[in-house]
């Protein structure tokens, strides 16, 4: 790390803390050249992710689109739509997929909604699919009921 005093390449850490959840580490080092002390900052890199919408569209991942569409479904039920988005927005990042379909980041939701409940479940499906109608509805918690 390149010394903010003398420009010396070499410096030695002195203290190390995480923040931010853990997300970020916050490091004191001093320079071997001048002895100067002075902060730096780590912060995990995360891989941005294209969503191609149905248009064919590309936008960057936002997780604050699915949360918003999970915390609807899940409005009045005891479920954690942040945990679900986080686990969603892992499992993107680990796949080190660049690009997904909003059609399987919507399969992905509904797969994790229905995993906890069939409430929030039957909510998002029916925004997400485009329920036209009360056959719709009803085909779907048939599916539901003898999955059970």
């Amino acid at each position: 790390m390149k010394c903010p005093n003398c420009g010396f390449q070499d410096s030695k850490v002195i203290d190390s803390r995480p923040i931010e959840e853990g997300n970020s580490i916050r490091r004191r080092r001093e320079c071997l050249c001048c002895q100067k002390r002075f902060t730096t900052f780590e912060v995990i890199e995360s891989m941005q992710i294209l969503v191609v919408k149905k248009s064919g569209a590309k936008e960057l991942f936002d997780r604050s689109k699915i949360l918003s569409g999970i915390m609807k479904a899940c409005q009045k039920r005891p479920i954690n739509g942040e945990e679900i988005a986080s686990e969603i927005e892992a499992e993107l990042q680990n796949s080190l997929v660049q690009e997904i379909t909003s059609r399987e980041l919507g399969e992905m939701i509904m797969k994790k909604l229905k995993e906890r409940d069939d409430v929030a479940y039957v909510r998002f499906a029916s925004v997400y699919r485009e329920f036209k109608d009360l056959d719709t509805f009803l085909a779907e918690l048939k599916e539901l009921k003898e999955r059970k």
